[in-house]
C-alpha cells in the first residue's frame, strides 16, 4: 500500500507542478473516499514554486475516474500557511489528515515564535462535485496575557457558530477551498 502511495503522490504531483516536479515540495498527504464513490482518493500539501512565498503551501486533491486512476479535482495554491524548511522553528508545520468517512482536516499553526499563537484547522467537504471548506476553527491565546485569547468553531454548511463557548449564528456559506481566505473566517469569528 505504501508503494502504491508513493507512485500515487509523485503522479499526482506532476500534474500539480507541471512535467518536472520537485518531490521534495509535497510536505504531507491524506487518503481517503472523499466522493463516496468506494475508491481511494488522494488530498496533498506542497510547497509553493521557488519563486512564489516561502510560508505558502497548496492543496491539491485528486479523485479516482472511471479507470481507477487519480486526476486532479482541485487545485488550491497558496492557501496554508506553514513553515516546512528541515531547518525550521517547531510549531509551525502545517498537516493534512482524512477525517471522518469524507473529509479533509488542513491543520496550521504557531505554536512557536512571539507572543500570539494560534491553531487553526479547515475541515473540507466534497458536495456538488466541488471540495468546499465545512468547518472552520480557530484559537489563539497570548503568551504575555492569560485573558488574551479565544476560539471559534464555525460550521460553514449549517451556519453554526459556537465563540468562546457560546452558542451564536451566522450566516450559511458554500465556499470552495480555491476561493477560501483566512480573513473571511477570521471576520466570521469577529477577529
Amino acid at each position: 500500500m505504501r508503494r502504491f502511495i508513493f507512485v500515487a503522490v509523485l503522479f499526482s504531483a506532476n500534474a500539480a507542478f507541471g512535467a518536472d516536479p520537485d518531490p521534495a515540495r509535497i510536505v504531507d498527504v491524506a487518503v481517503g473516499d472523499w466522493n463516496g464513490d468506494g475508491k481511494p482518493d488522494l488530498a496533498l500539501l506542497a510547497e509553493a514554486p521557488d519563486d512564489a512565498a516561502d510560508d505558502q503551501l497548496g492543496v491539491y486533491i485528486y479523485l479516482r475516474d472511471d479507470h481507477d486512476l487519480l486526476r486532479l479535482a482541485t487545485s488550491a495554491p497558496g492557501k496554508i500557511w506553514g513553515t516546512t524548511v528541515a531547518e525550521g522553528i517547531y510549531g509551525q508545520e502545517p498537516s493534512i489528515k482524512a477525517a471522518g468517512k469524507s473529509s479533509i482536516a488542513i491543520r496550521s499553526q504557531n505554536s512557536a515564535i512571539g507572543r500570539d499563537r494560534w491553531e487553526q484547522t479547515l475541515t473540507l467537504a466534497y458536495r456538488n462535485n466541488q471540495f468546499v471548506v465545512a468547518g472552520y476553527t480557530y484559537s489563539h491565546y497570548d503568551t504575555l496575557d492569560p485573558d488574551g485569547g479565544g476560539s471559534c468553531d464555525y460550521n460553514a454548511l449549517t451556519g453554526k457558530l459556537q465563540r468562546d463557548g457560546k452558542d451564536a449564528k451566522a450566516e450559511a456559506r458554500m465556499i470552495t477551498i480555491a476561493d477560501w481566505k483566512d480573513e473571511t473566517g477570521q471576520s466570521i469569528c469577529g477577529g
